[in-house]
């Protein structure tokens, strides 16, 4: 069985390789728009959703080439995310990854069109892709348009720069994340399920616990690490969160509160899997991993 970090890393290379080949099809534009978006796309992301897509294909059997083009896919909405998240619209950061932003690297017109087109590339790889038949195709696009828009990630975000100077209750700050993180990682686990029609209902219904436990507590864990890390470790701007005055969890509930929190859903997905009939073994890791990590 391979470590957490073995299969981290497999799943890394495998979608970046396949990110560098619909890069390279591109036609070449007089224009930065190509390196801004290999910028934003391959600047050592950790690939965190594509290695819970491809875990879960572990678990169900599904084959690498077709979890490959949802793989993708989520990485070019994730990316598009951040360049858009870190525009001074937004969360104005000069710092993600340890790199300088996408509109501190390059021109902030070209970062929102950044944004924009990996935002579309990433349901032409879906639509395109040759391993998928047409009802997983459209099933997958309605996942991830689903996860991405307004009943999700946007949403999500709506949310959170409407709370921004005010305090929320837990129930609206739970919602947040939800959809601003959760609704992400979510899409992950629905994936794999549309690419495995038979799965029992009451197997879906487990997975699908275990990835609202890991989709909420990823961010409880990004709060935490914004106030107990430092800048040079998470790779941007710690305590940003703070300054900006936005609702965390640490900030709601107190840090001591806010880590037991972590491992309650800690617990909640590791339930999940023991209804699972299967080695889920690389989702508990994965779990284990979400809350353990330190940027």
């Amino acid at each position: 069985m391979s470590t957490i970090q073995e299969s981290q890393g497999k799943y890394l290379n495998i979608t970046d390789a396949y990110l560098e080949q619909q890069l390279a099809v591109l036609p070449n534009l007089p224009s930065q728009l190509i390196d801004a978006m290999r910028y934003a796309l391959l600047s050592q992301g950790k690939r965190v959703r594509p290695l819970l897509i491809g875990l879960v294909s572990e678990v169900l059997d599904v084959p690498l080439n077709k979890a490959l083009p949802v793989m993708a896919a989520i990485e070019c909405i994730h990316a598009y995310s951040l360049v858009h998240d870190d525009l001074p619209a937004m969360d104005d950061d000069d710092l993600r990854r340890g790199q300088p932003t996408c509109h501190k690297k390059f021109p902030e017109g070209i970062a929102i069109l950044v944004g924009d087109a990996l935002q579309t590339m990433a349901f032409d790889i879906i639509m395109h892709a040759e391993e998928l038949d047409d009802h997983s195709k459209v099933r997958c696009a309605q996942i991830l348009t689903r996860a991405a828009g307004f009943h999700g990630m946007c949403g999500g975000q709506a949310i959170d720069l409407d709370a921004t100077d005010m305090r929320i209750d837990l129930e609206k700050l739970t919602l947040l994340h939800n959809l601003k993180t959760g609704a992400l990682l979510n899409a992950c686990i629905d994936f794999v399920i549309a690419l495995s029609p038979d799965i029992p209902l009451a197997h879906k219904n487990a997975l699908q616990q275990y990835s609202k436990a890991v989709g909420l507590a990823f961010q409880v864990q990004d709060d935490i690490l914004d106030v107990t890390s430092d800048s040079v470790t998470l790779g941007k701007p710690s305590g940003s969160d703070v300054d900006l005055n936005k609702s965390t969890f640490p900030a709601l509930l107190g840090l001591q509160e806010a880590q037991l929190f972590c491992e309650t859903l800690l617990d909640n997905a590791l339930t999940a899997c023991a209804k699972l009939p299967y080695n889920t073994q690389g989702l508990q890791g994965f779990a284990k991993y979400i809350i353990q990590r330190k940027h």
